[in-house]
């Protein structure tokens, strides 16, 4: 089943007629997902693999039933695309595009929320349920279907942590990137709400990293309701400098707030197994479960 997306997804790629846009649709198409159409302001009527190109996303929708979008459009046009998306209906959006203004992105998530959509980004690498669809730019061959689901705030850690699990044969339903800027849309409470009601999730692996305070709330979320899947975790930025940037927009130490040492003493406060490298999530996730099974 997995979340977000499945093999009932029928997306359109916003962007499709640019690099990065004709790429990623290439091997999403490669790797079965549905693409619909896609759209390009000024291009309508050409073709891109074989999919449909239009000038809107409205005119797309008149031609095509589609349930998901993807959004390869640049920057300072990423959420005006992606407002479209919501305006003409569509639930699930995935926004590709890092350095969206916070303004910009401050207002997509309010949109979103009034229609009760799911934004996924900015700045992630997208979304996979193995075997069914993959929306986003993750390194398919890394993943493998299963019964572990992946949330994190970094794409490539996604991939390392994703391959690490496919190598001690334990398969994933969902891996998904929430993004690494300041204001994103899904976030790892809302991950773990959607993989607590997922049969296909037995456990999960969460990514975070240094800056903000999402994690804290995270392991306040998972204590306070006494979640009931295995939860393991892994942390990056352990030795990070306080005030400097660290990759993401959003990975960044400010005081003694956001950082490594405060995130990982509040998951184990609430019970979750905490990684010291990321190559220990499949061991430990390997742990808990066997676990659970024998319990």
């Amino acid at each position: 089943m997995g979340i977000l997306v499945d093999s009932e997804t029928r997306a359109i790629v916003q962007g499709i007629t640019g690099v990065q846009g004709s790429s990623h649709a290439k091997l999403m198409l490669e790797y079965g997902t549905r693409i619909v159409a896609g759209t390009s302001p000024g291009k309508g009527g050409v073709s891109v693999h074989g999919v449909p190109v239009y000038d809107t996303v409205q005119e797309a929708l008149k031609m095509h039933k589609a349930n998901a979008a993807i959004v390869f459009v640049p920057a300072p046009a990423a959420v005006d695309a992606a407002l479209e998306t919501l305006e003409g209906g569509i639930k699930t959006v995935v926004v590709i595009t890092e350095h969206v203004p916070v303004k910009d992105a401050v207002q997509l998530m309010g949109y979103a929320k009034q229609v009760d959509a799911k934004i996924a980004g900015p700045n992630t690498p997208g979304v996979i349920t193995p075997g069914k669809c993959k929306l986003g730019i993750l390194p398919s061959h890394e993943f493998t279907a299963g019964k572990v689901g992946v949330v994190s705030r970094s794409g490539t850690l996604t991939y390392e942590i994703a391959a690490a699990l496919t190598r001690a044969g334990v398969g994933q339903s969902t891996c998904l990137g929430v993004g690494g800027d300041p204001v994103t849309g899904l976030n790892f409470i809302d991950a773990l709400e959607m993989f607590r009601n997922d049969p296909e999730t037995e456990a999960v692996a969460l990514v975070g990293e240094i800056g903000g305070n999402l994690e804290e709330l995270t392991a306040e979320y998972i204590a306070k309701e006494n979640y009931p899947k295995p939860v393991v975790a892994y942390v990056a930025g352990r030795t990070a400098p306080v005030g400097r940037r660290m990759g993401h927009a959003g990975a960044i130490v400010r005081g003694k707030t956001g950082t490594a040492k405060t995130k990982i003493e509040a998951f184990e406060n609430a019970g979750v197994k905490v990684a010291e490298k990321p190559s220990d999530v499949a061991k430990l996730l390997s742990q808990r479960l066997r676990k659970d099974q024998f319990s």
